[in-house]
């Protein structure tokens, strides 16, 4: 859910809204979501983590400082929230894959096909579901591809954020494959 349908489903909604014209500073932003893709997971999980800090986190801090105290949490550390915590990251670094995999998809719809359906009346919803979504398929299909793989490969991100824990609420695939092997000699 994390990896793949969040990513792919607001990827679907940038592009829908990046295609629509030409937007000043389109590139900047492009490149801006596709970064997280290229930064080293190691990198993304100590930054996540030291934003998920539960005393001195950002996230914990910027909700103190709005006034929402009450919703500061140990992050990680909470049985219910660490999964979902951990899946925002993946789908912050997923997101910007399916963007790009969108957009070059739309590139390549011929402007005819909008032409038409502007004639006959259809507004950008309807565009976006009778010209784009249709001529995506192949884009759809690759970035769920792609961002499965990446879910079911996510160790790194969860070893170091959570190391599974708490308890085991984000023991993901590929860390079990890891416990299994080398902290329980399950090979």
């Amino acid at each position: 859910l994390f990896y793949a349908v969040i990513p792919v489903t607001l990827g679907l909604v940038l592009v829908g809204a990046l295609s629509r014209g030409e937007i000043r500073g389109q590139a900047a932003f492009r490149t801006v979501l596709f970064l997280p893709l290229v930064i080293p997971m190691v990198v993304v999980a100590v930054i996540w983590r030291m934003i998920y800090e539960p005393q001195d986190g950002s996230l914990n801090e910027l909700l103190r400082a709005v006034g929402l105290e009450s919703l500061t949490r140990p992050w990680l550390g909470d049985f219910g929230l660490a999964l979902p915590a951990v899946g925002v990251v993946g789908t912050w670094v997923m997101t910007g894959l399916a963007l790009v995999l969108f957009m070059a998809g739309v590139q390549r719809i011929p402007q005819s096909l909008y032409d038409a359906a502007r004639v006959d009346g259809a507004g950008a919803v309807r565009e976006f579901l009778a010209v784009t979504l249709p001529n995506l398929r192949g884009e759809i299909a690759v970035a769920l591809t792609l961002t499965t793989i990446a879910a079911l490969r996510n160790f790194d991100l969860v070893y170091l954020t959570t190391q599974g824990g708490p308890g085991d609420a984000t023991s993901v695939p590929a860390f079990q494959v890891y416990n299994r092997a080398f902290q329980v000699g399950q090979v």
